[in-house]
């Protein structure tokens, strides 16, 4: 009686683990392979638009212009596009603008009448740029990043490559709890392999840049997040590489208490999991290359693993209930059901670990995929019900504490 739960178990956390197994063994042969980044490449900044997306930043605004003003030698364009702020965010602009009129070569401001997420505004920016058809290149940063000395030079210098089209920093998260530096570093690995092998579909709309010929606005789902995302992945689908550069960071605030990172992840989940489940007939295009592996692999980490494990958890509460119905079991069945215990117990473990970042040793990276499979667990939950996180709300402890460190510097 109780080895059919037993079988089911161990079915279900095979097929959720193996494929992640099979990824690591890729990401070790990727990177092998070498980036290499352009000889002499040309750093045209009047080709370049940088966007800033806003949505009450009064506090942070300044802070953020001055560290653009510092980016380069020779002044590039500035778009703001404002969804509706209900401060001072937009008056604090025009007025910094206004006392440093020389730090940007133009300078345009666009106001949304309503607030309509922030993907329906880079939506709407890119339709303006676009149709300008003056810049050859934008770069989109957040607000609450701070960017690396020259980091705008440097990504530009990528295109000088004809096969890469669109191209980002990694992140340095200040404040980062134990567990979630764990998921960071995980995630980075993850890109910087998936760069070298072909493209990433993850870029970060903190910074990154993107040949504007590449995205049009019909290509962003605009009552979905990871904006950032759907950029990198439509830049691929065109035919051109998304890759990072491990060598270009930004800096931004992570959430300090556990719920606040714990709803930035849902909410970052929900919008990865739309944007897969969009592209799934290109999983297999042959067109595609090893990009299509890629997509299909994270399409399946982000949707079906997190299934898959859920239903493991269910299938060992199902073994423990039949347990304590029809008896412990013996001989060569209470052999298995003891191996089936310690599993269970790492698992927990694991999961504790990523969760709670407990730090038992030796449990990476399992901590970071059983705690990730929760969050996705939970966006799919939300997606279910019909909820969109796509208008989501500010993490304001973050705004105070990157005010804070503006003031100190």
């Amino acid at each position: 009686m109780v080895l059919a739960p037993m079988l089911i178990e161990a079915s279900l956390w095979l097929a959720a683990t193996v494929p992640f197994a099979r990824h690591w063994w890729s990401m070790k042969k990727w990177n092998k392979i070498q980036l290499e980044y352009p000889e002499n490449p040309k750093q045209e900044t009047d080709n370049c638009v940088i966007l800033l997306p806003v949505w009450n930043e009064a506090m942070i605004i300044e802070g953020k212009l001055n560290d653009l003003s510092k980016q380069f030698a020779a002044p590039y364009h500035l778009m703001v596009i404002d969804s509706n702020s209900t401060d001072e965010t937009v008056s604090l602009c025009n007025e910094w603008i206004k006392n440093n009129s020389n730090a940007f070569s133009s300078f345009q401001l666009i106001e949304m009448p309503v607030r309509l997420g922030k993907t329906t505004a880079v939506a709407k920016a890119i339709e303006q740029i676009r149709t300008a058809g003056k810049f050859e290149f934008i770069c989109m940063t957040d607000a609450d990043a701070i960017l690396s000395p020259k980091a705008i030079n440097r990504l530009l210098g990528w295109f000088s490559d004809r096969t890469i089209g669109a191209v980002g920093a990694l992140p340095r998260r200040i404040g980062t709890r134990s567990e979630e530096e764990s998921h960071r570093k995980t995630f980075d690995a993850l890109r910087i392999a998936e760069s070298k092998a072909d493209s990433t579909p993850f870029l970060e709309g903190s910074c990154m840049i993107w040949r504007t010929e590449l995205v049009s606005p019909s290509d962003l789902n605009i009552i979905a997040n990871a904006d950032d995302a759907q950029i990198a992945t439509s830049v691929r689908l065109q035919g051109l590489r998304s890759i990072v550069d491990e060598s270009v960071w930004f800096e931004d605030m992570a959430p300090p208490t556990l719920k606040g990172q714990r709803r930035q992840k849902i909410r970052r989940g929900q919008g990865l999991q739309r944007l897969l489940i969009s592209k799934r007939s290109r999983f297999f295009d042959k067109k595609l290359g090893v990009f299509s592996t890629i997509l299909r692999r994270e399409a399946y980490f982000h949707v079906i693993s997190p299934l898959l494990y859920g239903g493991f958890v269910i299938a060992a509460f199902t073994r423990w209930i039949t347990i304590a119905i029809a008896g412990y079991p013996t001989g060569s069945l209470s052999t298995i059901h003891n191996v089936f215990t310690v599993l269970e117990l790492i698992s927990i473990l694991a999961w504790m670990n990523g969760r709670f970042g407990l730090k038992i040793p030796y449990l990476s990276p399992f901590d970071t995929v059983y705690s990730g499979s929760e969050i996705l667990l939970l966006s799919l939950a939300k997606s279910s019900r019909g909820q969109s996180l796509h208008m989501w709300e500010q993490h304001v402890d973050t705004r105070i504490a990157l005010a804070d460190c503006n003031d100190l510097n």
